[in-house]
């Protein structure tokens, strides 16, 4: 008579289980490992807190947004272009334009890194920090780079874009799937925010953070320069703010108008010694926050 005993088997531990935990079940853990893993290297590189950069990842540096414009140009051509490729042109002579902004960006994060790593001590402070991504992201990495500091790339994936730019610390790029884990190390470290011209997601970062420093959501004074007040003031009326009564006149003090990269980098590097630099022993791991 055959032995009719089932064989044991042993189940995989949950944790094991890509079933379970890239299943529906297993958000909570995706979810935390995007809390905890982040944290466990930002104590590992001693990052006590940042200066995050905002920006459009569309525009290049002056040399390759000009390098793209003259390879459609094509002069001597007697024939109009057809229209697909006269709003590229379009583009191409808007990226020349605004790749002052990603050289003002490169500079801006070159002061500030350069400044942040003469001030010793036992933890990286107001590290340089972005989206991990191209444009403006890329541009304030690189100047960090350039000083010979720590920076910070959050990349967040998307199924076009964004691929890393390659001028992030290794041990300090981050790859998030959910964009509010990604928003809240955006918040948590962040001393200062610089935002330079850019488009939806740029704006979403903006008035997010102004709204949590409205409304005292963090425990800590945050700088914030808006960078290019014609392109900013061109797209948002902010004393139309105050005239409809939707915001506090005060509120227009929440953040500086700023054109120059040594004008904005007096303004931070000034407002972080005065707020975050006394008492440097007395200063948290983990920057403090009610988040």
């Amino acid at each position: 008579m055959a032995d009719k005993t089932p064989k044991p088997f042993r189940s995989p531990l949950a944790y094991e289980n890509p079933k379970f935990v890239n299943g529906p079940d297993g958000r909570p853990l995706r979810i935390m490992s995007e809390y905890a893993e982040p944290l466990a290297r930002f104590r590992r590189e001693r990052i006590q807190d940042t200066v995050v950069f905002f920006g459009s990842a569309r525009w290049h540096s002056r040399s390759i947004a000009e390098e793209h414009l003259q390879l459609l140009e094509k002069p001597g051509s007697a024939q109009p272009a057809p229209p697909e490729e006269q709003l590229r042109l379009k583009m191409a002579r808007a990226d020349v334009e605004m790749a002052r902004y990603y050289e003002d960006a490169r500079k801006l994060a070159y002061m500030l890194a350069g400044w942040s790593k003469d001030l010793g001590g036992r933890r990286h402070r107001f590290v340089v920090t972005t989206g991990g991504g191209p444009g403006i992201m890329e541009a304030a990495n690189l100047g960090a780079h350039e000083a010979g500091a720590k920076t910070i790339g959050l990349n967040i994936r998307l199924p076009f874009e964004q691929m890393p730019n390659p001028y992030i610390t290794p041990e300090l790029n981050f790859e998030f799937h959910y964009f509010f884990m990604r928003k809240l190390w955006f918040a948590y470290l962040a001393k200062a925010l610089v935002i330079f011209p850019g488009g939806f997601g740029t704006f979403d970062e903006l008035f997010e953070i102004l709204t949590l420093a409205q409304t005292e959501k963090m425990a800590k004074k945050i700088f914030v320069v808006i960078y290019g007040t014609e392109y900013w003031k061109k797209v948002i009326n902010f004393q139309a703010f105050v005239d409809a009564g939707a915001i506090a006149p005060d509120d227009l003090n929440l953040f500086k108008f700023c054109d120059d990269p040594q004008e904005a980098f007096e303004y931070l590097r000034d407002g972080l010694t005065e707020f975050h630099l006394g008492n440097t022993h007395k200063s948290p791991e983990i920057a403090k926050t009610r988040l």
